[in-house]
């Protein structure tokens, strides 16, 4: 897909990843909606693209409100016209704690967030993409999509969630004019654990978990939209574990439990 000219909607606009990639989109002459439930990153995004609104339009927005969502295509093509994709890359991690330890409400919150979220723009937005010519969606899963993380089990849980929706998406929409990839990114720098409401993160004190910058992260997730490929690992992190997991499953969990026992320490 030739991403200019197109109009993407990119969730989690208002920072980290879904910034770089608004970005990143702009610079390739795409027009950008971008959605995010923080207005002030929002326009902080819109200062950084120095762009008027009929290039980048910011929307603010709670993607857990199923009834906010479905009014979202409307808006944006009002605005722009036409939309050609989405990029869902809004997300939140759960507190550093064991399932004995979450409340049920920070679980509801993770699942709304990360696998309803998803799920409601997709869902929204597809009935237009079926009528484009061509059309893309990309959902952002995760490592821990794949992989469990001890201290972040719901949080993979919704992933994975994200990972098997946006496959059998795929299979459903194979005959069609609608391109769908699927993304597992490892550790970024992002500031996705102070966005969750977790405060700084602490560091793992290991230099081969260094997390990989957003702006690198995004520019191979626009390049995967371009090629249309069904998925793509993201970070040395990721591909390492992506590989390990499917070699030996039970040595791959045990290698990050090991790895994860000092975030996990009160």
């Amino acid at each position: 897909m030739k991403l200019a000219t197109k109009t993407f909607v990119v969730t989690g606009a208002g920072s980290g990843i879904g910034r770089e990639l608004t970005l990143q989109l702009l610079q390739k002459g795409a027009n950008v909606a971008g959605v995010d439930i923080n207005s002030s990153s929002l326009l902080e995004t819109g200062r950084v693209a120095g762009l008027g609104e009929d290039r980048f339009k910011a929307f603010d927005l709670d993607i857990t409100s199923q009834e906010a969502v479905n009014r979202l295509p409307g808006t944006v093509t009002k605005h722009f016209g036409t939309v050609d994709g989405i990029i869902n890359n809004a997300g939140i991690i759960q507190p550093f704690k064991p399932v004995y330890d979450l409340s049920i409400e920070d679980i509801n919150r993770v699942m709304n967030v990360n696998f309803f979220g998803t799920l409601y723009l997709t869902k929204a937005f597809l009935p237009l993409f079926l009528q484009r010519p061509e059309a893309h969606i990309t959902n952002i899963s995760s490592m821990g999509g794949f992989l469990a993380v001890p201290g972040q089990t719901l949080y993979g849980a919704s992933k994975a969630a994200v990972k098997i929706f946006t496959e059998g998406l795929y299979a459903e929409l194979m005959e069609t004019n609608v391109g769908v990839t699927v993304v597992f990114p490892g550790a970024i720098a992002t500031n996705i654990t102070e966005n969750s409401g977790l405060g700084k993160p602490k560091a793992s004190g290991d230099a081969k978990m260094k997390p990989l910058a957003a702006d690198k992260a995004a520019g191979q997730i626009l390049t995967a939209i371009e090629r249309n490929r069904f998925r793509v690992v993201v970070g040395p992190d990721a591909k390492f574990l992506d590989i390990l997991y499917r070699f030996n499953p039970r040595y791959a969990t045990q290698f990050i439990q090991q790895k994860m026992k000092s975030l996990l320490k009160p």
